[in-house]
């Protein structure tokens, strides 16, 4: 399974800190998104070729447990964890690591939708 685990790295700009110098929380979010597609480029492919092919990966679901802060120009490793695919979605899970710490860990669920917005299958090349 370690196929469908996938780890890159993030350094903390001073623009994702709060007054503190602490990483503002929406920011995990973000640093989640690019697990997802950097995972997926990993694997020989892109969310611009779902664009191309008319449909859309969109956030259904999102969760994200905080354990210890990150702080600007702390060096972080993003891990990405497929944890199921179904006919039309794609649920991940991440853990966000400095050193061998775990700042925090989250998961979320992306669901294949065509230009109208609705549901399609996701794609045989992507399962």
């Amino acid at each position: 399974m370690s196929e469908l685990v996938h780890e890159v790295e993030v350094r903390v700009r001073y623009q994702e800190t709060d007054g503190q110098r602490r990483v503002h929380h929406a920011n995990y979010l973000t640093w989640f998104e690019i697990g997802r597609t950097e995972f997926l480029r990993s694997r020989g492919y892109t969310y611009r070729a779902f664009e191309e092919a008319g449909l859309f990966m969109v956030v259904s679901d999102a969760t994200v447990k905080y354990r210890a802060p990150a702080e600007y120009d702390d060096l972080l490793t993003v891990r990405t964890r497929v944890e199921r695919v179904g006919s039309a979605h794609i649920k991940h899970a991440y853990e966000v690591i400095r050193g061998t710490q775990i700042l925090a860990t989250g998961e979320t669920t992306v669901v294949c939708v065509d230009e109208e917005g609705k549901i399609r299958r996701l794609p045989e090349w992507i399962k």
